[in-house]
This record gives structure tokens, C-alpha cells and sequence, in this order.
């Protein structure tokens, strides 16, 4: 019997394959699972029923479900119950692939990463169903360790805990797919599975406005391939995406995502999950939350072209199930509180293909500098009042810019992208020059 973490950690793996949620749900009947619960120095796992949907009712691609609560496992299992992902999913054999958001290793409370508690509603839920062909999946930002995003975010022990290994897709092998006259570089563990299943972060973005259910497939793409994107004019290759990259199922991460900048920082709690089949209805939603036109985000519309889903906003269908899985409980109606942040700061900016890493550390220092009252001193004191950032600039020459691709300018801060503290000092070292 387990009785606390040491227990847990002391006995063999194959002991361990009969205590975990994965050795138990096989043999459990459908809509029951065991939920694993770790408080202090305890273990707990019991059967838990789950609430099913009317045999025969699944979901519907213009159906977007929302649960609200805290506790984001549970809610996961439920949401997917009602949805009978299972029925959608058939054969038990079929190769699932699970994608989450670790763009960078930052705690998921950040607002930047999806929730390992999410992910395990889903294995969880998957595994009862008596599917075990599973695998998680991903890539990280441009110059960063996926494996090290894998850990700090804490998705390192589903590996022995559920059985299910993780591919970091920066390591895969690669094939070129052409698709609406662009050829683009997939992972081919994503080319590979049967049934691909999303779940991405809602969050503002500050070169797209907002990144969801779509973008996030761009962690199926290398490095180079994500720096060609912007070479692209990022819209264009990310609205080709879903063409050769499946996205069957959508699970989305609503519980704090920061809804001005991808990488985190001004976590905003909604404490919602959400879930859906049509990625392009899902972001086209994600507008609507963060009061854009559909048409401010390019990469959606393509996607509609291109036959990927729907925009029509109109015609869905949002159901809420309730807060912490009661039905009766009300869910609270979201009015979301947005600082649009990234967009203010770009006036401050020439930016030409620039990666998101690169732009990313960018805005967090600029930022600083307008907290500290020194943005505007510094733009009056470079000759065309703005600071270069992107490939556009390479082999080029001007005043101020930020990246190796800005190494010929009078200043650069040099990196690939540079960190923080690099652009900040100098930027404020060129500043103090020119006093």
C-alpha cells in the first residue's frame, strides 16, 4: 500500500505499473478512472466517477465546451467526457500525439506554458478509455533546451508515472511537405501519429496579437524553419500549418495565460479550460475574448482558405458546463481585463522578419525602460527614433538595433537573440553616450 512519496518512489517499476493511474485504468470500466492526489507527505489514489454525455452526442465541430474551477485535472477528464473524445478518437490502437505550449521554462503560473495538470487530465482520461499509444511532443523557442522547458514546467515525470514517453521535435527527423504552393518543414513525429491532440495557452502575442490553437503547432517545426517563418511574413506559413500538421482535438489552457505577451510575466487567472475540434473557431474565439477582428490575426483567415476550419463566430455553439464539473454551479461570464502592453511599445520599434525570441526578450526591456522613465529620452536620442530588430537588417547599417542580425549598426547588442540584461545595458550604455 502506498502510504507517502517514499513509498511511492521505493517500489519497482513493475509494482509501480499495478499502482499507477495507468496500471489501474486498465482494468477499470468505462467512466471511472483513479484520481492520484500528492498533498504533504501523502499519496491517495481512488476511483472517481465521471459524469458521460448521452450516448450518440458528440461534439460538434461548431461546439467550443468551457469548465471553470481549480482543480484543472478533473476539469480536463470532465470536459473530455462530455465531449466523448473517445467515440471521436475510434480505434484504440491509433498513435495519439499530445502537443502542449513549453515556448520557454517558465513556470506554467507565469502565464507562458501549459499546465502539466491539463496534460494529465488527458493521459488520464486516454489511458481509461484503453488508449495507451500515446506521446507528448514539442519544441521551444529559437536557441533554447526543450528538455529543460520539459522539466522546469514540470511534464519530466509523467514519463515513468503514465507510461507515456516525450519527444522533443527539435530533435526529430524532418521531411519537407509542400502545401498551397509553400514547402515547409515538419517533425516527423508529428507527420506520424493518427490523431494529434492541441493544447495550447490562450495568450496575447506581441507580433500576432493573440497564439492559440493554431500557432501552437509551430512547435512542430525546427529552429530554422521558425526563423524562415518570419522571413515569411509569419502569417503566411502559420495559416498553412494546419495543411500538414493535424490538430484533431483542442484543449486549451484558460487558467492564466498572459493576454498581452507570450512569454509570460502578467498572468491573468480566468481558471477555465476549454475544448473544441476546430482550431480555426477556436482562435476566431480567442479574437472575440480579446476584443480583435478576426482580420487583425492573417494566419486565421488563411486557415479558413486553405479549408482548415471555420471563423464563424456567429454560428458556434459555446457551451458551459459549469464551474469545478457541477453543472448547477454557475460559470462566471469573462470580461477580460487587457493592458495591450506589446502593441503601445511598437511604435518604439523597426521590424523587419524579426524571430519571436529575439522580439520576445525584446518587449520586457522596453517595457523596463518606460517603467524607469527612460524609453522616450532614448528614442530622442537616437538619430530616427527607433531601435532595429530582425533579418531584415542583415548586412545592413543604421543607428541602434538589437540581434546579430544588426551587427553592422553603429550600436548592436549582440546574440542570438542577446538576454535581457545585454539589450538593457546597451541600450541604456548608448543613451549615457549621447548625454
Amino acid at each position: 500500500m502506498i502510504k507517502s512519496k517514499k513509498d511511492f518512489e521505493r517500489i519497482s517499476s513493475e509494482e509501480k505499473d499495478m499502482t499507477t493511474p495507468r496500471g489501474l485504468h486498465e482494468s477499470l470500466p468505462r467512466g471511472i478512472i483513479i484520481r492520484t492526489e500528492v498533498r504533504g507527505t501523502g499519496v491517495t489514489q481512488k476511483p472517481v466517477k465521471t459524469r458521460e454525455r448521452t450516448k450518440g452526442k458528440k461534439m460538434k465541430s461548431n461546439e467550443i465546451y468551457k469548465i471553470f474551477g481549480t482543480d484543472y485535472t478533473a476539469m480536463t477528464r470532465e470536459i473530455l467526457e462530455r465531449a466523448e473524445l473517445a467515440e471521436l478518437i475510434g480505434d484504440r490502437d491509433k498513435k495519439i500525439g499530445i502537443k502542449p505550449n513549453l515556448v520557454s521554462p517558465t513556470p506554467p503560473m507565469m502565464g507562458a506554458t501549459t499546465h502539466p495538470e491539463v496534460v494529465a487530465g488527458i493521459i488520464e482520461y486516454l489511458q481509461a478509455h484503453g488508449f495507451n499509444n500515446i506521446t507528448m511532443m514539442e519544441s521551444c523557442y529559437c536557441g533554447g533546451d526543450t528538455m529543460e522547458c520539459f522539466e522546469v514546467c514540470g511534464y519530466d515525470r509523467f514519463v515513468e508515472k503514465y507510461g507515456v514517453p516525450f519527444v522533443d521535435a527539435q530533435k526529430s527527423t524532418y521531411t519537407h511537405i509542400e502545401t498551397a504552393g509553400l514547402k515547409l518543414k515538419i517533425a516527423d513525429c508529428a507527420k506520424n501519429v493518427d490523431f494529434m491532440i492541441g493544447v495550447p495557452v490562450m495568450k496575447g502575442h506581441c507580433q500576432t496579437r493573440i497564439t492559440c490553437a493554431i500557432k501552437n503547432m509551430k512547435g512542430m517545426v525546427p529552429a530554422d524553419e521558425k526563423r524562415r517563418f518570419h522571413t515569411l511574413g509569419l502569417h503566411e506559413p502559420i495559416g498553412r500549418l494546419l495543411t500538414v500538421v493535424r490538430q484533431d482535438f483542442v484543449v486549451v489552457d484558460h487558467i492564466c495565460g498572459d493576454l498581452d505577451f507570450e512569454e509570460g510575466g502578467n498572468p491573468v487567472t480566468c481558471n477555465c479550460v476549454m475544448a473544441g475540434i476546430d482550431p480555426v473557431l477556436i482562435d476566431s474565439y480567442v479574437c472575440k475574448l480579446l476584443r480583435y477582428d478576426v482580420s487583425e490575426v492573417p494566419y486565421i483567415g488563411i486557415a479558413e482558405k486553405l479549408g482548415c476550419g471555420s471563423t464563424n463566430i456567429e454560428g458556434a455553439s459555446i457551451i458551459k458546463l459549469g464551474r469545478n464539473g457541477e453543472p448547477d454551479a454557475p460559470a462566471p461570464d469573462e470580461n477580460l481585463k487587457l493592458t495591450r502592453k506589446t502593441v503601445d511599445l511598437r511604435d518604439a520599434l523597426e521590424e523587419v522578419d524579426s524571430c519571436s525570441a529575439c522580439y520576445g526578450t525584446l518587449v520586457p526591456v522596453l517595457e523596463r525602460l518606460k517603467e524607469e522613465g527612460l524609453l522616450e529620452e532614448l528614442l530622442e536620442k537616437i538619430p530616427d527614433h527607433v531601435i532595429h530588430i530582425g533579418q531584415g537588417f542583415q548586412g545592413k547599417t543604421g543607428h541602434v538595433g538589437v540581434g546579430n542580425c544588426t551587427a553592422l549598426f553603429e550600436v548592436s547588442a549582440p546574440g542570438c537573440p542577446p538576454s535581457e540584461e545585454d539589450m538593457y545595458d546597451t541600450l541604456v550604455a548608448y543613451m549615457k553616450t549621447k548625454s
